[in-house]
C-alpha cells in the first residue's frame, strides 16, 4: 500500500493543515491501495494565496506566450513518457478496463496538451482594429486570474487537463481539487507539474473532499470556477459564483440518446452501443442511456443488444481482456442497483440476460439489462447512473 502524506501547493510538495487522509478503495477488491493527504479549508486558502500572488506578482502571466506554450509542451512530453504508469493508476483506484484507460485515460490528456498549445501558438493575443471615430483600437487578450478547476472521478486527467492547460496558456494560475475517489493520477500528474519546473504558485492540485470544494468555489481569491459533474452539484455552484458576479464554467449531466432508423443493421447498432454505451464500464458523461428504435422492429434491436451484452467479458480491470470493470464505489453500485430494482418493475420495459444476479458482490460479473424502449430513468433526467456526483 502506498502514502502520501504531502499536498502539492503552489508547484511544492507541503505538509497539510491537519491529519485527514484519503483511503483510496480498489474497486475490484474493495481493499484499501493507498493512503493520501486530505485537503482542508486551510490548505485551500494556502493554495489560493499562492495562486493569488504567482499572478498578482509573478511572472507566469508576463511571459511571452510562446514561453507559456513551451512550457505546457515540456508538461506533455514528461506526461507521454509516464503514461503507462497513469493508466495503470486510473484502473487501480476507479476500475476502468486496463485497455480502456490506455487507449483513452491516459492517452487523451496528451492529445490535448499538444492540441491547445498547438492553438495558442496561432492565437492574436494583441491585434489593432481601425477604430470608428478614428485611431486604432488594441485588441489585448488578458487571463482571468486565479481559476479553480473541479472534476469528477470518472475520466479525470482528461477532465483535468481540458481545464489546467488552457488555462496555463492563458497565463492563469490554477488550483485543481481531484474527486476524492482518484487522488493517485492527480498526484502523478502533480510529480510531472514539478518536472516541468514552472513558477512557483502557478498550480496546485488537492485530492479534497465537498467541503474544501465548496470552501474554493467561494473563495474570494478565486476568480473563476470551471466544473464538471453533477447537476445538482452545479446548480449550487452556480448561485454561489452568481452572488458574487464570478466567472463560472459548468459541464453538467444531462441524458444521451442514440436514435435508430428504420434501415438500420441490427448488429451494427449494438457494436457501436457497446462502445457508446459501455465505454469505461458505462461510467461516461457522454454514454448512450438510451436506445430509440422502430417499434416495428423492437425485438430484434433487443435481440442484438442482449447478445452484445451476453458476450462481453466482465472482471478484473487490470486484465487486458476485460471489456467492463467493476463501478467505481460501492455507493455507485448501489445508485445504478437502484435504477435496476425500479425498472424491473415494468416488464415491459425490460428483460432479463439469462444467468443474471442481483445479490452483486465483488467480483460478481452479470447484470439484468434493459430494453431499448425502457422510458424509465435512474431518477430525473438531470440525474444519471454514471453521473459523478
Amino acid at each position: 500500500m502506498t502514502e502520501q502524506k504531502r499536498l502539492f501547493i503552489g508547484g511544492r510538495w507541503a505538509d497539510p493543515s491537519t491529519d485527514r487522509v484519503i483511503d483510496v478503495v480498489s474497486p475490484h477488491t474493495e481493499e484499501v491501495i493507498a493512503t493520501v493527504a486530505a485537503a482542508a479549508p486551510a490548505d485551500v486558502d494556502r493554495a489560493v494565496a499562492k495562486a493569488r500572488t504567482a499572478f498578482d506578482e509573478g511572472p507566469w502571466p508576463r511571459l511571452a506566450p510562446v514561453e507559456r506554450v513551451a512550457a505546457v509542451r515540456r508538461l506533455a512530453g514528461l506526461y507521454r513518457q509516464r503514461r503507462r504508469e497513469m493508466a495503470q493508476l486510473i484502473t487501480s483506484e476507479m476500475g476502468a478496463p486496463i485497455s480502456f484507460s490506455k487507449f483513452s485515460q491516459a492517452t487523451l490528456p496528451t492529445l490535448l496538451l499538444d492540441a491547445y498549445a498547438d492553438i495558442a501558438g496561432t492565437v492574436a493575443w494583441e491585434e489593432r482594429r481601425p477604430g470608428r471615430f478614428g485611431g486604432d483600437i488594441l485588441v489585448r487578450r488578458e487571463p482571468v486570474g486565479v481559476v479553480a478547476a473541479i472534476v469528477p472521478w470518472n475520466m479525470p486527467q482528461f477532465l483535468i487537463v481540458g481545464k489546467l492547460a488552457p488555462a496555463l496558456l492563458a497565463g492563469c494560475t490554477v488550483v485543481v481539487k481531484s474527486a476524492p475517489q482518484t487522488p493517485l493520477d492527480a498526484q502523478l500528474l502533480a510529480e510531472l507539474v514539478a518536472e516541468a519546473d514552472l513558477p512557483e504558485g502557478v498550480v496546485s492540485i488537492l485530492p479534497a473532499d465537498a467541503e474544501a470544494g465548496r470552501h474554493l468555489v467561494g473563495h474570494p481569491g478565486v476568480d473563476k470556477v470551471s466544473f464538471t459533474g453533477s447537476t445538482a452539484v452545479g446548480r449550487e455552484i452556480a448561485a454561489t459564483c452568481g452572488a458574487s458576479l464570478k466567472r463560472v464554467g459548468l459541464e453538467l449531466g444531462g441524458r444521451s440518446a442514440a436514435v435508430v432508423l428504420d434501415d438500420a443493421d441490427p448488429a451494427a447498432v449494438a457494436e457501436g452501443i457497446e462502445l457508446a454505451g459501455l465505454m469505461n464500464s458505462g461510467q461516461t458523461c457522454v454514454a448512450q442511456t438510451r436506445v430509440l428504435v422502430p417499434a416495428a422492429r423492437h425485438d430484434e434491436y433487443l435481440d442484438a443488444l442482449a447478445t452484445m451484452v451476453e458476450g462481453l467479458q466482465v472482471g478484473d480491470p487490470a486484465d487486458p481482456a476485460t471489456g467492463i470493470g467493476p463501478l467505481v464505489s460501492r455507493r455507485q453500485q448501489d445508485r445504478v442497483r437502484g435504477c435496476i430494482v425500479d425498472n424491473v418493475r415494468e416488464p415491459a420495459s425490460w428483460s432479463a440476460v439469462p444467468g443474471s444476479r442481483t445479490d452483486w458482490t465483488p467480483g460478481g460479473t452479470s447484470a439484468p439489462r434493459s430494453s431499448p424502449t425502457s422510458t424509465t430513468a435512474c431518477g430525473s433526467p438531470a440525474r444519471r447512473s454514471s453521473d459523478p456526483s
